[in-house]
């Protein structure tokens, strides 16, 4: 939600609207185009068209192509910046942000840990084994 929140603001100071974004929608954007990343030939379908499936790859790519043609042609009736940021961080966080923010907490847990292992030893309020 930040960085679709954020993407917005960016092209809004770029095309000087300065309309409301609330940021929601790119939220679901990101998630959504995490999943469809990340099992790209998932079936899916409209609940109201329940006979016409398609993949989920192939829904990504025609809601990326439809927000970019709203943002280039300043549609504005959806805030398509905010999608498009959330799209491009879901698929950015599939592909390379889970392996570079997992693999690099190491060092992270082991202060936290020795952080609290010193405190407990000073009569911190911590538990004894």
């Amino acid at each position: 939600g930040v960085i679709s929140t954020f993407v917005s603001y960016v092209a809004k100071m770029a095309t000087r609207r300065f309309e409301p974004s609330l940021g929601a929608s790119g939220a679901i954007m990101t998630v959504l185009a995490a999943v469809c990343t990340k099992m790209p030939e998932a079936k899916l379908a409209i609940i109201f068209l329940p006979m016409f499936t398609f993949t989920a790859g192939n829904a990504l790519k025609a809601i990326i192509a439809f927000d970019t043609a709203g943002l280039a042609l300043g549609w504005r009736l959806f805030d398509h910046a905010a999608h498009l940021g959330g799209a491009l961080f879901g698929m950015w966080y599939v592909t390379y942000g889970h392996e570079l923010i997992w693999k690099n907490r190491e060092p992270l847990v082991k202060a936290w840990h020795e952080m609290r292992t010193k405190n407990t030893g000073k009569g911190g309020g911590g538990r004894s084994n």
